[in-house]
């Protein structure tokens, strides 16, 4: 394949998954992982409103407080705040934000595997398996930074390979750079600076140290000081599982192997890999062994780096559980050069059989990547309760913005508050007690956006409540009796 007809496999993956999702774009945020897409887009929104600051992230459940939320580096949210101080408020801006944050991850890929491999063929399958797997192209116009983290780490890894072949001190330090800004945005990608890590050594127990090794090592490195500074700094902060993995875990033996068992035979072939591409990633794995390719000094970077994201996999388990397939956005550079290999390989047998199936399966990857994914933005089952999606508008001019309120219910406690675009208190599992309701009311609480009959005819409750605002659906908005 000439280079020419790879740019044109990549432009024509990219202008059909575009217009695979263009019915999607003008959608508000549903569907699986919802939660975190509303977190994401709140703190974009807070930027944009509020605090420009990109220090300053904050969330909508805040009490009356300020919301500052530390968590990941906040660069793509303050981005498409950016984008929205210069085009206006659209969420139509975010998710065409990411879908292009997509492509550019896609042309990472090819050219990383292009480094990997040396030709043109291999990368061009694995770009085009890559922006259909299913799991990939639902995030790709869906709000999570994980697409933009993985988008710099491949682009880190593609250019640290590239300046291998073609040494380019241009290439090595923005390699660097680019996996710096990778891990900021999401720690878990610090796991691909084993790549230069493992390269490094070997090239000191081939040549010995010398000056100029060690400049090169410097210049990939030093940028590693700024995650290094932002988490050291905010995960003393953090109050979540994350940090602990399976050293704080609580589920039971047999749990944590139905949740292995579950990542193995359904999160990887059917939402990483794609039915239509675990043939090419089995074929990878033999015709890595037939031909010794293990044997490589770039094979054994690259498997080093597997090993440690497989660790990274094992010791969050308990996390990751049967729902977070974005947790494993960091095996998909390892998962599409080994999907590239063994189509590559296949095809290249020079067996007709072989090289048609090998066709058939890739012209197969978008329609079972949309068949998988096409009820995923199903505004009748949208993940929450769908009143919240029927009656926004209302809910949101029903109050004014800058009243501080109690909602719920709502265990994401992020979902509510995105949809009427308010601050304030939440609850969940019907649990808002008459003395927690009296202190927000004394913090600042002035409305109660509820959808529990259990809460809002709660006798100890109703007490608190003054009049009804508005009742929609499910959902019923009442004035709360200021304190005397």
């Amino acid at each position: 394949m000439k280079k020419g007809t790879a740019v044109l496999v990549l432009i024509f993956a990219g202008t059909l998954s575009f217009l695979m999702h263009y019915r999607q774009l003008g959608k508000e945020l549903m569907s699986i992982h919802v939660w975190r897409q509303t977190q994401t887009q709140s703190t974009i929104n807070n930027f944009y409103e509020e605090d420009f600051n990109i220090l300053n992230p904050a969330r909508n459940e805040r009490g009356a407080g300020d919301g500052i939320f530390r968590m990941e580096f906040p660069l793509m949210q303050w981005l498409m705040a950016l984008l929205y101080k210069i085009f206006g408020s659209h969420l139509l801006i975010t998710r065409l934000f990411m879908f292009v944050t997509g492509l550019f991850t896609v042309t990472g890929l090819y050219i990383l595997i292009r480094a990997v491999l040396g030709r043109d063929l291999p990368a061009a399958i694995g770009a085009w398996a890559f922006t259909f797997s299913p799991a990939f192209y639902y995030y790709t116009i869906n709000p999570i930074p994980d697409v933009f983290a993985l988008c710099f780490s491949v682009w880190g890894l593609a250019l640290f390979f590239a300046q291998m072949k073609h040494p380019s001190n241009l290439r090595l330090f923005l390699s660097g750079l680019f996996l710096s800004i990778g891990t900021l945005v999401k720690l878990p990608f610090i796991l691909y600076y084993s790549v230069p890590a493992v390269y490094f050594i070997l090239q000191i127990t081939e040549k010995g140290l010398s000056r100029k090794l060690v400049l090169k090592a410097i210049t990939v490195f030093i940028f590693l000081g700024l995650p290094a500074a932002w988490y050291i700094y905010v995960i003393p902060q953090w109050n979540n599982g994350i940090v602990g993995g399976m050293l704080d875990n609580h589920a039971s033996f047999t749990t944590i192997m139905d949740y292995l068992q579950h990542n193995l035979i359904s999160t990887l072939p059917e939402l990483l890999l794609n039915y239509g591409a675990l043939p090419f990633f089995i074929a990878g794995f033999y015709f890595i062994a037939r031909t010794k390719a293990f044997r490589s000094p770039v094979f054994i970077m690259l498997a080093i780096s597997g090993i440690a994201v497989l660790a990274y996999f094992f010791f969050e388990i308990n996390m990751i559980a049967k729902i977070h397939d974005y947790y494993l956005f960091p095996f998909y550079p390892l998962l599409f050069l080994i999907v590239a290999y063994g189509a590559y390989r296949l095809i290249m047998t020079g067996k007709p059989t072989w090289r048609y199936l090998s066709l058939v399966l890739l012209i197969l990857l978008p329609v079972t990547a949309y068949l998988r994914m096409k009820n995923r933005w199903n505004p009748d089952s949208p993940g929450f309760n769908r009143d919240l999606l029927v009656y926004k508008d209302d809910l949101r001019n029903a109050v004014p913005d800058n009243a501080l309120v109690v909602t719920g219910n709502d265990i994401s406690h992020y979902i509510f508050f995105y949809y009427i675009h308010k601050k304030g208190w939440g609850f969940d599992d019907d649990d808002l007690r008459p003395d927690r309701l009296s202190s927000m009311i004394n913090e600042g609480a002035r409305y109660l956006y509820s959808d529990s009959r259990k809460v809002d005819r709660d006798p100890a409750i109703i007490p608190y409540l003054d009049t009804l605002v508005l009742h929609k659906g499910t959902i019923m908005i009442f004035r709360l009796k200021e304190p005397d």
